[in-house]
């Protein structure tokens, strides 16, 4: 079973400018991606794909300096994000074709840093103490609320965003599922027999 989590961090200012560091390289990486699929359309070729795409992003590093200062996750994530929204674009168009879908198709757009700071996502190498989480690239981060995160388990992808001057992290952690036939006994129960 997959759980999600949310906390929020306890950021100085430099942990702060290293998250706006990464959530604006997603940003960038989702825009580039956009930007090169349409051109494809355009020139009427094939259309790139998120891999194909990062491994274009991979050789423009060495020209880059800023981008050798951000996770390779933040990247990587943008560009699965872009992957998704047409995704989920061409199964709304086809749900409209065939008559069972009635709103907009919401093909993807720029994001826009005026909007929103935004925020990147992180695989890989995630660690979870009682009172802080353990990123790629941004180290350790300290948490406002102690004890919330499991410790035991195993975090598939954690994601940090700002929220009105605040930054939260979100995790996704593969819980074991609990039976449901059995039920479930408690201590109080154990001292009754």
């Amino acid at each position: 079973m997959i759980r999600g989590y949310r906390g929020e961090l306890d950021l100085n200012n430099a942990q702060k400018t290293r998250c706006r560091k990464h959530a604006g390289a997603a940003r960038w990486a989702f825009n580039y991606g956009l930007r090169r699929k349409q051109e494809a359309y355009k020139a009427g070729q094939k259309t790139p794909t998120a891999i194909d795409l990062h491994r274009e992003i991979n050789a423009l590093k060495p020209s880059e300096p800023w981008m050798r200062e951000v996770s390779k996750c933040a990247f990587q994530e943008g560009l699965r994000d872009l992957d998704a929204a047409f995704k989920h674009f061409f199964r709304k168009c086809r749900l409209k074709k065939a008559g069972t879908w009635k709103g907009k198709c919401g093909y993807p757009r720029f994001k826009s840093r005026k909007k929103a700071i935004g925020g990147a996502r992180f695989t890989g190498s995630i660690r979870v103490s009682p009172d802080a989480i353990q990123l790629p690239r941004l180290g350790l981060l300290r948490l406002k609320e102690h004890g919330y995160f499991p410790l035991n388990s195993k975090i598939s992808s954690a994601t940090i965003h700002e929220q009105a001057g605040r930054w939260f992290v979100s995790i996704c952690v593969h819980e074991e599922a609990k039976d449901p036939s059995q039920p479930e006994v408690t201590s109080l129960a154990l001292t009754l027999a």
